[in-house]
């Protein structure tokens, strides 16, 4: 059994979790966040923590309750504080930004790049850098992601979108005799 689902996950004042078979509620001062969990895994919610049981013995319920797990304490402080990714965009030319619902980017493509905001995730940008926040952590990492694809850093002049705590190794490049 995960070390995460043995403790089990204190429910913090101001957050409710509801259970309904295998479908999951979380609600908090920020939002709420719903999922369907494996049938093969039961939650109870006692006092104010929910606590982790594995129906069925079998290799895959012990494998999916560390997730479950830790899916379930992403959600509930994601309720109470959001989670954010910040993006730094390098290089000379490479602009971005927010027009509403959208994000536009010059990367030195022939045409822009212009990307769809999902709902739930907001963006803010100031200068080159881009903070991606929301509630959900998957959608946040997700979307951050799709924005790193774009224009991934290169290591010769480190150019590109990089996370703020990502570390480029840099290379040397031709010498010239």
């Amino acid at each position: 059994m995960s070390r995460i689902a043995k403790k089990g996950i204190k429910i913090p004042q101001g957050t409710s979790v509801s259970v309904s078979g295998n479908a999951v509620l979380v609600k908090g001062p920020q939002g709420e966040l719903s999922r369907n969990f494996s049938p093969t895994i039961s939650l109870t919610i006692i006092d104010d923590m929910v606590m982790f049981e594995n129906k069925s013995g079998s290799l895959e319920s012990k494998a999916a309750l560390g997730t479950i797990a830790a899916h379930l304490k992403n959600m509930v402080s994601g309720v109470n504080n959001k989670f954010s990714k910040k993006l730094i965009l390098e290089g000379i030319g490479y602009k971005m930004e927010s027009q509403g619902d959208k994000i536009k980017f010059a990367l030195g493509f022939s045409h822009p790049v212009i990307v769809e905001i999902p709902k739930g995730i907001t963006v803010e940008i100031e200068k080159a850098n881009l903070i991606v926040s929301g509630i959900n952590k998957d959608d946040v990492g997700e979307f951050a992601a799709r924005i790193r694809d774009f224009k991934k850093p290169e290591p010769y002049k480190g150019k590109g979108f990089r996370y703020a705590d990502e570390i480029i190794k840099r290379k040397q490049g031709k010498k010239s005799v």
